[in-house]
């Protein structure tokens, strides 16, 4: 198995990271009414991740960021429409 070494960690990445936790820490805060601004980050989030795999060429990675960005969008729908 190659181990993959990613030498160019930029700021897109920190960036990704940073939201990413930001996200957990707004949809884990158990007040239901700010769960959307959650849901939002999430989305840029992972929309950065999902640019991030398809640059690596880590499709794995770049699906699953993907289903999960899909996750978040339902999720704004849910609390914005429902």
């Amino acid at each position: 198995m190659k181990i993959r070494y990613y030498r160019k960690i930029d700021g897109w990445r920190w960036l990704g990271f940073l939201l990413a936790m930001l996200a957990a820490f707004f949809l884990s805060g158990g007040d239901p009414e700010q769960q959307w601004i959650g849901w939002s980050i999430a989305c840029f989030s992972c929309s950065i991740w999902i640019y991030m795999g398809w640059q690596d060429r880590d499709v794995p990675r770049a699906l699953m960021e993907l289903f999960y960005l899909l996750l978040a969008i339902r999720g704004i729908y849910n609390w914005v429409v429902v």
